[in-house]
């Protein structure tokens, strides 16, 4: 599968995808702060694009009811 990564100047990075059935979902990135809105493409009008805003903690759930095990921000340094 590949991931188009879009810089997005004065706003952040869209990272974009295509599914099985040819529908685009992904996720953009601000900066800073590193809000995170999850986007999908309507299928007639790549520029009407649905978006919803997640917070951290509301990324990291979707993350786990995704299957993922782990989430690593990559905006903050790890504490160990």
């Amino acid at each position: 599968m590949n991931v188009e990564l879009t810089p997005l100047p004065g706003i952040g990075l869209r990272r974009m995808f295509t599914t099985a059935e040819g529908r685009r979902v992904g996720v953009v990135t601000h900066h800073p702060g590193g809000r995170r809105d999850l986007v999908y493409e309507s299928d007639d009008d790549p520029d009407a694009t649905c978006c919803l805003t997640l917070t951290r903690s509301e990324a990291i759930a979707l993350a786990g009811l995704l299957g993922i095990l782990d989430v690593v921000d990559v905006a903050e340094p790890s504490r160990a």
